[in-house]
């Protein structure tokens, strides 16, 4: 038998040597680039956050960005894998989704500490060919040694396309939407995410490799930027509510060529919140789960 004919979980057996491998960093809430992703979302330019104060979730996902040395850089601008993250033979890569425990908050200035793991590489078989699942459990610390967030991350690796991508069903939400907002990217918001997230994935800012060398039809919007914006459109209609559990899924890629809107509505201590293309197609879906009123008080 061939290497080609063997199942696709003997091919990629080597990948479990990955499983439990772990990394630690650093790093501190810097007042600047909280300021500048508030710019981003366009807040309101006398809103920009101090050290001390409260930080939304997920803007922690400014912290503990990969710096790779150029020599460790892809060509599609990833930093290599094989090192803490498997060497996944499938050119392309997205984040699928993430849980998030929320358990102390995080504040502007703090100095933090993750601890992350690689819990599962799990290959499998889709209706476009071969994928394969990472996931990583991330735990973050505060300078009090508190225990802040319990993430657990999920990316998914696939080929590229041989042919046209399935046209999803409309999207029939369950609840009608309270709040709703339109989205309009463009490459400059885009870039900006790109630079405060040190994410040098080429299909966030450069068009040509977008379509031509991974076959989307325009620059590719963030998955952690279009959870950024939910959560903002939370916060937009309740203020500083406290967070105890996200829950979020990436089902359909969003791009800068067309508007996307934002949906949401609050049911008791459920928020459920979903991103639509602009075809009406599901992009993203979200629950949150907030903290009893009891305990808002000293949390975000």
């Amino acid at each position: 038998m061939s290497i080609r004919e063997q199942p696709l979980e003997t091919r990629l057996d080597h990948l479990q040597q990955w499983v439990g491998k772990t990394r630690v960093l650093t790093d501190t809430v810097s007042a600047g680039l909280v300021a500048k992703l508030a710019a981003v979302l366009d807040h309101d330019r006398g809103a920009s956050r101090r050290d001390g104060q409260a930080l939304p979730w997920p803007w922690h996902w400014l912290c503990f960005t990969p710096t790779p040395q150029a020599s460790e850089t892809g060509a599609d601008g990833h930093p290599r894998t094989g090192d803490f993250l498997p060497p996944v033979p499938l050119p392309r890569r997205m984040w699928a989704g993430s849980q998030l425990s929320c358990q102390a908050p995080l504040t502007v200035g703090d100095r933090l500490r993750c601890e992350s793991r690689v819990a599962s590489v799990t290959p499998k078989q889709g209706r476009q060919g071969a994928l394969v699942f990472v996931t990583v459990e991330h735990r973050i610390y505060t300078s009090r040694h508190e225990l802040a967030v319990t993430e657990t991350q999920d990316i998914v690796y696939r080929n590229l396309p041989t042919g046209p991508a399935p046209v999803a069903p409309v999207h029939q939400p369950e609840l009608s939407a309270q709040w709703h907002r339109t989205v309009r990217p463009d490459p400059v918001m885009l870039f900006r995410y790109s630079a405060l997230t040190y994410n040098g994935h080429r299909i966030h800012y450069d068009r040509d490799w977008a379509v031509q060398q991974e076959g989307y039809p325009g620059l590719v919007v963030h998955g952690p930027l279009t959870a950024t914006l939910l959560l903002d459109l939370m916060y937009r209609q309740l203020g500083s509510v406290a967070i105890n559990v996200i829950r979020f899924r990436g089902v359909n890629p969003l791009f800068d060529t067309e508007a996307f809107s934002l949906h949401g509505r609050r049911d008791g201590d459920t928020v459920s919140l979903w991103a639509l293309t602009a075809g009406r197609q599901l992009a993203m879906s979200m629950e949150v789960t907030l903290a009893p009123v009891a305990d808002q008080g000293g949390r975000s």
